[in-house]
């Protein structure tokens, strides 16, 4: 797992993007194949990999979207918990935004653009610092 800032900009895909990526006939699968032609690099946050972990994924789709991960798993430390916190308390502290904070608070902090299928919860956090990287963009 990788720790601190990664450098420059990169994409980070949350777990539905994730999970959408290893299943062939799913969108979400073109759209990483084209992103890594394209040569882009992106990494993934640790609370979106727990939730991809979660599932179900078999041991060959985990693997597939390992070696995916260019960039690797950010690590969620301080910077990403100070950050997550902040984003929590600007939604009013919604409990089923949550996890979506930590997620938001790692792509800020690394300055990556996130791609997820959930847009509507996650550009509230777009005025406080987050850019969604949207499918049509890949």
């Amino acid at each position: 797992m990788k720790t601190g800032s990664i450098g420059g900009a990169n994409d980070l895909p949350d777990a539905n993007f994730l999970i959408g990526g290893v299943i062939e006939v799913r969108p979400e699968s073109r759209d990483l194949l084209a992103w890594v032609e394209a040569g882009e690099t992106f990494c993934t946050a640790a609370p979106a990999w727990y939730e991809f972990l979660c599932g179900p994924v078999s041991p060959s789709q985990v693997n597939t979207m390992l070696a995916f991960l260019t960039d690797g798993i950010i690590a969620f430390e301080e910077s990403q918990a100070q950050t997550a916190a902040r984003l929590f308390n600007a939604v009013q502290r919604s409990r089923r935004l949550r996890v979506d904070a930590m997620i938001a608070a790692t792509a800020i902090t690394q300055r990556a653009r996130l791609a997820t299928l959930h847009t509507e919860d996650f550009k509230l956090f777009a005025p406080h610092g987050l850019e969604l990287a949207t499918p049509l963009e890949l």
